[in-house]
């Protein structure tokens, strides 16, 4: 007789509710790596992408007999979504929402009571359109039962994403960081392009310059760590550049050289203490 062919696991339908950006996404992601997802979009022009996209629009069935069920919507439309739809889902469906700032508890004070585990899935990724792809990234996962984690995992790497476990009390601080590592890089850019347009260039001329320079700087990051990578005036020890720089730069861009230079002094290991000195005082 030939050998039995192993079945593979079966694998949880999923709802996602919202066909944003990271409702796209995840659909996208999740339907090429061949999971059962559908779909409730907001808005007509969702639906219509939705459409578009080729992913079914959850009914009523998809909804019953969903093992997972994605809030992909704003953060002040969680609880509500979340209790408007929870009587159309299986007792043992599992709520997850996208947020990186929220906690569980945003699903009640006790999400477990009624015996409904529940869980968040954000992926650590700038989406600007529901088409990037979400491969290569990290993704922050939790969730009130142990097993269904392990299934949020499974999920995470089909997606080609690398899992990691946020504690409850540490997600302000862990959103902050991915807020700086994302957002407040775009707001650095402008800052950097700023400061060409102060020395007289056009500002996008200035961010096709700089994009390169940002991007060879966290290539640095990424093969030699963040010690290493640090390069520029301040882990030279050259205190007229710095000082040239600041004595040039418009307040609100010399406020922001300060404080990020006083972080690149604090990676500057190396530094003749004399010339640490000397640094701290300029950048007080």
């Amino acid at each position: 007789m030939p050998p039995r062919k192993s079945r593979k696991p079966r694998l949880p339908p999923i709802v996602i509710v919202g066909f944003g950006r990271v409702g796209g996404a995840l659909a996208l992601g999740l339907k090429l790596a061949q999971w059962p997802v559908s779909v409730l979009p907001r808005s007509g022009d969702a639906v219509r992408r939705a459409a578009k996209a080729r992913i079914p629009l959850a009914d009523h069935d998809a909804l019953k007999s969903a093992a997972f069920c994605f809030l992909a919507v704003p953060d002040a439309a969680v609880t509500s979504v979340a209790e408007g739809i929870k009587d159309d889902l299986s007792p043992t469906a599992i709520l997850v929402h996208c947020s990186g700032a929220l906690p569980l508890t945003v699903f009640g004070a006790t999400p477990s009571r009624s015996g409904r585990a529940v869980g968040s899935f954000h992926p650590l990724a700038a989406i600007s359109d529901s088409h990037v792809s979400l491969a290569g990234h990290a993704v922050a996962i939790a969730c009130t039962n142990r097993q269904k984690l392990l299934e949020l995992e499974r999920m995470a790497k089909a997606l080609k994403l690398s899992p990691i476990e946020v504690p409850e009390t540490g997600r302000a601080a862990y959103h902050a960081g991915a807020v700086m590592s994302a957002g407040l890089v775009v707001a650095l850019a402008d800052a950097a392009a700023a400061a060409f347009q102060h020395a007289g260039l056009n500002h996008d001329d200035a961010l096709k310059a700089l994009l390169p320079l940002m991007g060879s700087a966290l290539s640095g990051i990424q093969h030699a760590g963040v010690e290493k990578g640090l390069t520029g005036p301040i882990v030279r020890g050259d205190v007229a550049v710095v000082q040239a720089h600041l004595d040039s730069l418009p307040a609100d861009l010399g406020s922001i050289y300060r404080l990020l230079s006083r972080r690149a002094l604090k990676l500057a290991k190396k530094l003749p203490p004399e010339t640490r000195l000397a640094l701290e005082r300029i950048l007080a």
